[in-house]
């Protein structure tokens, strides 16, 4: 358990702005900040981070939160896993209870996992530096033969696994890990005829594979034998903290090279990585020989949609990875391709030149991936009609994944003049593609109406359409009315209006007016976020200087996960303000602040009580249902039902005043 003075240190140190900065790429707008959400698919930018609030919010998704639940949501963390994970990132010291048994059998598999593997990692780096078969085998691969140097391979984790069968495994049972953990992370494997563990890596170089946090979530690794009938590689298997479609291989060490630079290379195993980042170039990742997968691609887009891939000069390597490139622009990616010379791989290429020498090959070779697979696919078909049309199909094939209208519009003109032939007949192509692979109906006509749309929007600038506010009416759901209530308090408690009694107007506060309401009638929340919201305000609040607001802190930084999303939701909601900017420029006149209070405020605990009184009035009209009632019994509900009616009268003329 992490005691209350830490937690509150954590989150007073926590900047929500360079914590999610490390995840996605954020672009200041205004006084926020704005990004592709990280938890959805999506093209146009909906995830804003406020830090002055010290929140988030997707208004496409709608997750929310702090800088804490967004770790806890991003990375699968718990509270305080996540509320850890903060504090190393600025030093913080936690202190925690011993803990019980119960404690340590409720510790997740998961964290077991990544603390084997982070045990075993140590252990490989130490075998390569300290052990005489590591440095004379290891060491001697890694800075002779790849001619890496010592602060790359230190930057890198790069290790060695013993030869001996079973040492590393025999080594971390004496350490203290389980057996279960070993095996689950894949580190070691259990031989049939005993059950006894042996090495999966053994008598290989590591490479460790980082998630995008920067911990362990598995290995590479690559024999230095001969022998071809031993892979050259063997790789972690699937676990509960690994999946390979998930993450790329050099991701945590060129996240901020690829925000800064606002584009990604992409190369194809861990020493063309390795290499270009001794070389440089760090803004450069790997897909680790696997093919690559659309959560891999949607990992890159959270920083950059500008991806560079790299070929070497061997041509089936080129027409094999085609397919996987129409991928990329399924995901609204722009794609340019570097193809290298003939005998090249990043590895070699970048371990012969300097930072500055490939910078410009790459700057002055890049070419459009559509303009090179057009170019690479009309030399093969040269003097085949039949083979050209196949390949023209295949562009078509490609083109038909790009979901901007324009970007494909400007494709087809381009791919109509590269391949000679008409451009109407490609648009149909495409629309035909599109209707077939997106259910696009309209696809055979998005050239010339989106086109001549575009430069109408451009041109007209238009009021962009904003929703307002949901109003509360008597038909308004119970929720409806605790939700709109609970916003009035965390985002106006502080705030007075005047309100007219008889002749004179009298001063209001909406805090006051609201706790002492629920207070009167003993009232509560149905809704256990709503309820626990009402009672931290009220805990914080000081009634003898009830215009100083309850920090939104309290809120956002709940211990509770629902509460802290719910009140992220409020804070973020479009205030009147914003909305009074556009509707202003439609004549259209907003209420100021007090005006808004004023009036929404008593018509919501209004309504609220009227609601309380039309369940309490169903709840007695049940019980005299009941046969088995009493002759007294029918009575009292009989009075009470009259007084609940009457109630409900004062209510109702209340509410018409009000309204």
């Amino acid at each position: 358990m992490i005691d209350r003075e830490t937690v509150d240190r954590i989150y007073a140190a926590a900047n929500i702005v360079d914590i999610i900065g490390d995840f996605v790429t954020l672009k200041r707008k205004g006084v926020n900040y704005t990004a592709c959400c990280p938890f959805h698919n999506e093209k146009t930018p909906s995830f804003i981070v406020s830090p002055a609030k010290g929140v988030y919010k997707c208004f496409g998704c709608g997750k929310g939160g702090n800088a804490v639940t967004f770790l806890m949501e991003h990375e699968s963390l718990s509270y305080p896993e996540a509320l850890k994970m903060v504090a190393k990132r600025y030093n913080i010291e936690v202190q925690e209870r011993e803990q019980t048994e119960e404690d340590v059998r409720r510790n997740n598999d998961r964290e077991s996992m990544f603390a084997v593997n982070g045990w075993a990692a140590d252990y490989f780096v130490n075998y390569l530096h300290h052990e005489q078969e590591g440095i004379s085998v290891g060491m001697s691969y890694f800075r002779q033969k790849r001619q890496l140097t010592d602060a790359t391979i230190k930057k890198f984790g790069l290790g060695f696994c013993p030869a001996r069968g079973d040492r590393m495994s025999k080594d971390a049972l004496a350490a203290g890990y389980k057996q279960e953990f070993l095996l689950s992370t894949g580190l070691s494997k259990a031989r049939e005829s005993d059950g006894s563990l042996y090495d999966r890596f053994r008598d290989r170089v590591i490479f460790p594979v980082h998630n995008i946090s920067g911990r362990v979530v598995a290995f590479g690794a690559r024999t230095l034998r001969t022998d071809k009938e031993v892979a050259k590689y063997l790789n972690s298997p699937e676990s509960e903290i690994y999946s390979k479609k998930n993450e790329l291989y050099g991701i945590y060490f060129a996240k901020r090279a690829i925000q800064q630079q606002d584009y990604a290379i992409m190369v194809e195993g861990y020493l063309d990585v390795i290499s270009m980042h001794q070389a440089g170039i760090e803004n450069v990742v790997a897909s680790s020989g696997t093919s690559l997968t659309t959560e891999q691609i949607r990992l890159l887009g959270r920083f950059t949609r500008n991806i560079t891939v790299i070929y070497d000069g061997d041509a089936a390597g080129i027409k094999a990875s085609l397919r996987g490139i129409d991928m990329i622009l399924k995901e609204g990616m722009n794609v340019r391709v570097v193809l290298l010379p003939e005998g090249e791989d990043p590895d070699t290429f970048a371990r012969s030149r300097t930072t500055e020498e490939l910078r410009s090959y790459i700057s002055e070779h890049e070419q459009d991936f559509l303009d090179f697979k057009a170019h690479l696919l009309m030399e093969e078909a040269q003097g085949d009609p039949i083979r050209r049309a196949a390949l023209i199909s295949d562009m078509v094939q490609s083109i038909a994944q790009i979901p901007d209208t324009i970007q494909r519009s400007v494709y087809i003109k381009a791919c109509a003049i590269t391949m000679q032939i008409d451009e109407q007949i490609l648009i149909g192509e495409v629309a035909r593609k599109r209707i077939a692979s997106t259910g696009d109906r309209e696809a055979d006509e998005f050239v010339r109406r989106q086109a001549t749309l575009r430069r109408r929007e451009e041109a007209e600038a238009p009021i962009p359409e904003v929703a307002l506010p949901t109003k509360i009416e008597a038909g308004s759901s119970t929720e409806t009315l605790e939700r709109e209530l609970v916003k009035y308090l965390i985002k106006f408690g502080s705030n007075s209006f005047e309100v007219k009694e008889g002749m004179e107007y009298v001063s209001c506060n909406v805090a006051t007016m609201i706790l002492s309401e629920m207070e009167v009638d003993s009232l509560h929340f149905t809704n256990r976020c709503y309820d626990q919201i009402l009672e931290t305000y009220r805990t914080y609040w000081d009634p003898d200087n009830p215009e100083e607001l309850v920090p939104h802190a309290h809120f956002i930084n709940h211990s509770d996960p629902d509460v802290c999303s719910i009140s992220t939701d409020l804070l973020m909601e479009d205030d009147n303000y914003i909305l009074s900017k556009i509707w202003q420029r439609k004549e259209v006149h907003i209420e100021s602040d007090e005006e808004l209070l004023a009036n929404g405020v008593p018509k919501a605990i209004t309504l609220y009580k009227a609601k309380i009184i039309n369940q309490m009035i169903s709840e007695e009209q049940e019980k005299l249902q009941n046969p088995e009632n009493t002759e007294e019994q029918e009575m009292k509900i009989i009075e009470q039902i009259k007084h609940l009616n009457e109630v409900k009268s004062t209510i109702s003329k209340k509410l018409d005043r009000i309204v």
